[in-house]
């Protein structure tokens, strides 16, 4: 194969992405199905919330919307797949802060570029976690756990889903922020650790607001914390990490992207639609009711923004744990 000189060859390729776009952009958009790629099983919450969204964003659009789901690899065969798919505007993918912001610091190597292969469209849903306690734990508060665990050096254990993984890299922040022990107990799966505590073999465990409801409903477990930004509308009760430690936030959320490239008339129609149906009270009523919270309206370059800012917030989490990737 003959090789371009380098400059020739950028010029080449930018005209040529220049003119598709052109192509693309003057043609009406759309006028087939779109897929939604979710990197998470079917059935799953996120693959719910997506659906919940989808079907009102396929009223508004005039066209069917079509899931797809690639599970996999902590997001990656969804988000691959996503990645290097046309930038035509009929494929999005319904990303995680996983695909997006934490697993450029818990693998050495990605098929994708978390950052440059997506454009952000639209903050659909956040979901924070709460630090929960068997009851035998005296601590009523995450200021009282942190000065327990120093006068009870090795009486407490946290089950989480692993140190790559969202509750265990909170648990590993907590002990960083702190100045406490508390030793992690990784599970394969979080149905075992949340067992496990219910047992009382573990003290603590990190769990998502729809997974942690029926246990502090029957006071099975006690929420010490939630890592919102501020305490939640539905556990007024539940202190917010950031009252101990000032502007700490920490939560999973969901994000609709294109690929780079899709055209700018796409992206500020996806994101107008999308704004409109998070708008109505009964589809931020129904995520709620699961456990998630909406964020608030807002257009693309501040989605861009925030993403930008979570990817930076996670780089300095991982190095503050020491995590490596691998």
């Amino acid at each position: 194969m003959k090789l371009l000189p380098v400059a020739f060859a950028v010029a080449a390729a930018a005209m040529t992405c220049h003119s598709a776009a052109a192509q693309i952009s003057s043609t009406p958009w759309p006028t087939k199905p779109v897929r939604i790629i979710v990197s998470l099983a079917a059935g799953g919450t996120p693959d719910i919330i997506c659906r919940i969204v989808s079907e009102r964003l396929s009223a508004a659009i005039g066209q069917q919307i079509v899931i797809e789901n690639h599970p996999g690899g902590a997001n990656v065969i969804g988000a691959q797949i996503a990645a290097h798919a046309p930038p035509d505007g009929y494929t999005l993918l319904f990303a995680t802060a996983a695909t997006i912001v934490t697993n450029p610091y818990t693998f050495k190597m990605l098929p994708y570029d978390p950052l440059n292969d997506f454009v952000p469209i639209s903050m659909i849903a956040q979901n924070p976690f709460l630090v929960l306690a068997h009851p035998s734990v005296p601590a009523k508060n995450l200021a009282e756990l942190i000065a327990y665990d120093k006068a009870n050096p090795g009486k407490l254990t946290f089950a989480t889903d692993g140190p790559r993984n969202l509750s265990g890299m909170l648990a590993a922040w907590l002990n960083k922020l702190g100045g406490s022990t508390i030793l992690q107990v990784p599970y394969a799966t979080m149905p075992q650790g949340v067992q496990d505590t219910l047992a009382g073999r573990v003290q603590l465990t990190v769990l998502a607001v729809p997974s942690a409801a029926p246990h502090i409903a029957t006071g099975a477990l006690r929420p010490l914390a939630t890592s919102s930004p501020a305490r939640l509308a539905n556990y007024p009760h539940i202190p917010a990490i950031s009252e101990t430690f000032p502007g700490i936030e920490y939560s999973g959320w969901f994000m609709v992207a294109a690929p780079a490239g899709t055209p700018d008339a796409v992206i500020v129609r996806v994101n107008r639609e999308l704004t409109a149906i998070l708008d109505n009270p009964q589809i931020a009523g129904k995520l709620a009711d699961l456990g998630f919270f909406t964020y608030a309206p807002e257009p693309p370059q501040a989605v861009r923004a925030y993403v930008r800012a979570q990817y930076e917030m996670w780089g300095q989490l991982t190095r503050d744990i020491g995590l490596k990737p691998e």
